[in-house]
């Protein structure tokens, strides 16, 4: 914990740093870190890319406690030398899992080689593969495992169900879904970035208010999107699982699985959104022929069976057979489910965050 410092007595050096793998859980975090230090001395910011670095070295310069920040453009301040990192005394690793899916494992070595050996280190994760199991070796020493929730458990407070359903008429079935439900505020899914582009302009076509977030937008553009999700200006934010793990929304009703992940946890952690802090929310999963496997993996995963709604007009055409799902550049394009088993070298998502 941060000793209380009195104010005015020293400038303010860099003691906690805490890493998260997007600009979205970033900026989530900072909100809360400023909320909880609010009647304390300490000061914090946070740091990230896809704005321009000057101001944050502006903010820098005048002194923080804590820094919260994304790896690659830590980086960026490191390599400019308008961070000092000498005095740290806690490391954050916040949603290490997902640092790990994106390929920020190289980086988060260079950053953890150069700050103070004798720290205290925390890390985060949704799940406990082996592939974290091997991250916490190397960066804690005898660490102490606490566990507030089953591992890959889905919400008591979701309701779940399938709808079996053609590719082609995915879209026309959402529509028909939101219409007929009268649905306000829906998240949805998508595997690619490409394809969230694709079905948020198709909704606005079908007069669904509708945006796109993903990595491939400005900050900006990522910032507005949610904003205006979250006043109400649009009904659906289509995302991708990059922005899975930053999006907070206080009792957001519906999640669609418009794809199903190829990764099982990554369905956990979609309808994760919905139905929290005890509130009920509703998550609903498209599923076409070319996903059975990716269904199978992910009922597996979470031990039981997710019940089906054949829905009368949409019910799916038997003589269409499965075809190899494209990844969008990930790494495998056929269809297996990849449950604990995760692939920590994927860079094709990485960059600047």
């Amino acid at each position: 914990m941060l000793s209380r410092k009195k104010p005015g007595k020293q400038k303010h050096k860099v003691r906690a740093l805490i890493l998260t793998p997007t600009r979205e859980l970033a900026l989530q975090v900072a909100q809360n870190v400023a909320l909880y230090a609010k009647h304390t001395p300490f000061k914090s910011t946070v740091i990230f890319g896809g704005v321009k670095i000057n101001p944050q070295i502006t903010q820098l310069r005048k002194g923080v406690d804590i820094v919260i920040a994304t790896p690659g453009r830590l980086l960026d301040h490191i390599s400019q030398k308008t961070i000092n990192l000498r005095e740290i005394e806690f490391l954050v690793l916040d949603e290490a899992d997902r640092m790990l899916d994106m390929g920020f494992v190289n980086d988060i070595k260079k950053i953890v080689n150069i700050i103070p050996q004798e720290r205290q280190t925390l890390l985060f994760s949704a799940t406990y593969s082996d592939a974290i199991k091997k991250l916490s070796n190397q960066f804690l020493k005898s660490p102490t495992l606490i566990e507030v929730a089953r591992t890959n458990e889905s919400g008591a407070t979701i309701k779940q169900s399938v709808y079996p359903v053609d590719k082609a008429r995915k879209r026309e079935l959402l529509a028909h879904l939101i219409n007929e439900g009268k649905w306000q505020q829906i998240l949805v899914f998508t595997r690619t970035k490409h394809g969230a582009n694709k079905l948020s302009g198709q909704l606005e076509k079908d007069g669904i208010t509708a945006t796109a977030i993903h990595g491939n937008k400005s900050q900006n553009a990522r910032t507005k999107a949610l904003a205006d999700f979250k006043k109400g200006d649009v009904r659906v934010l289509v995302a991708t699982d990059i922005a899975a793990r930053g999006i907070d929304i206080d009792q957001l009703p519906h999640v669609v699985n418009f794809e199903l992940p190829n990764v099982s946890e990554d369905y956990v952690h979609r309808i994760g959104r919905t139905g929290r802090a005890g509130n009920k929310g509703e998550a609903i999963s498209l599923v076409c022929v070319d996903e059975h496997e990716f269904l199978d993996g992910i009922e597996k995963l979470i031990k039981k069976e997710i019940p089906k709604v054949w829905l009368k007009g949409f019910k799916p055409d038997p003589s269409i057979k499965a075809e190899p799902i494209n990844m969008g550049g990930n790494r495998g394009s056929r269809n297996k489910p990849r449950g604990n088993s995760r692939n920590s070298n994927r860079s094709t998502n990485r960059g600047r965050r």
